[in-house]
């Protein structure tokens, strides 16, 4: 379907599934989240996301069916697809690791020497071996690894852990981090964009990187003593030059900041220390810097 839209390839059902489409709402991409559809397109943007099963998405931007891909870094590594990873979305995150049964104990990685490790991520565990020069079988399963003990088919499991929810309902505990993970945007290594979908590319990669540093940031306000100005600018994360703005009260300035969400609680009391009053923390929908 060739119609000039900029196409993306996300996971149809599942856990990055949700996330996605609240990304692209918080891009201003007002799109239809109805997963028995191959193809939605964006009722304000010229843009067409193809809903795939996440195994199958580096292959769709390999080959430019897709322009972009929304993807778990596990599986893109799985793949090993010609992709290039544009972007880092941080949310999916999750970690692929050795799960053992809950009643015995993986202390050192010499342990794995000569066991059976089940698992549906054959390249990743092959490499983590190889790299710690462990010599395992790997048993390769398409689904429903964390049954490979109980049935006495592995000695350990190699799968994704996000909460170890499943773990624990399979009476298997976690041991070593084989790979970590989160949501990626990728696009071909390959990508020859069509001059037309330049512009689409660029301004939808301004959305996301907009979306994600707004995510990450808070509008700070506060008033101040006119005497305090210049320590309390000090004490401010901003990521840029905060705005200084007049009060009625000559003695008084109010100060307007967008800063790392992280960061405030480290800093209110130095700001109250200081005479900051009023102090106001506002969560940002978008920032273009």
């Amino acid at each position: 379907m060739e119609n000039g839209n900029l196409k993306i390839a996300v996971q149809k059902k599942g856990r990055l599934a949700t996330k996605t489409f609240e990304l692209l709402k918080l891009c201003g991409i007002d799109v239809e989240n109805n997963s028995e559809k191959l193809i939605v397109t964006a009722k304000n943007f010229n843009l067409d996301i193809l809903q795939l099963r996440d195994d199958d998405i580096p292959e769709y931007v390999q080959d430019s069916v897709a322009d972009f891909g929304i993807v778990g870094e596990n599986v893109l590594q799985e793949k090993q697809a010609e992709c290039r990873i544009v972007q880092q979305l941080g949310f999916g995150k999750c970690q692929l690791r050795i799960a053992i049964p809950e009643n015995e104990s993986l202390n050192r990685i010499e342990e794995l020497e000569g066991k059976r490790i089940a698992t549906s991520y054959k390249y990743l565990l092959k490499n983590y071996l190889k790299n710690k020069n462990i010599n395992a079988k790997i048993i390769e399963l398409s689904g429903s690894v964390e049954i490979a003990t109980s049935l006495g088919i592995a000695d350990f499991i190699c799968d994704i852990v996000s909460t170890g929810t499943t773990l624990k309902m399979n009476k298997l505990k976690k041991s070593f981090v084989v790979f970590n993970s989160q949501a990626v945007l990728i696009e071909s290594k390959n990508n020859d964009i069509q001059n037309g979908k330049l512009k689409l590319k660029q301004n939808l990669q301004m959305r996301i990187d907009s979306a994600l540093k707004a995510k990450k940031s808070n509008y700070l306000m506060m008033n101040i003593p006119a005497g305090s100005l210049e320590r309390i600018v000090k004490l401010i994360p901003s990521l840029k030059s905060p705005t200084i703005l007049s009060l009625a009260d000559k003695n008084s300035l109010a100060v307007h900041a967008v800063i790392p969400t992280e960061t405030f609680w480290d800093i209110v009391d130095d700001l109250k220390n200081e005479g900051a009053t009023g102090i106001l923390l506002q969560p940002i929908t978008n920032i273009i810097l």
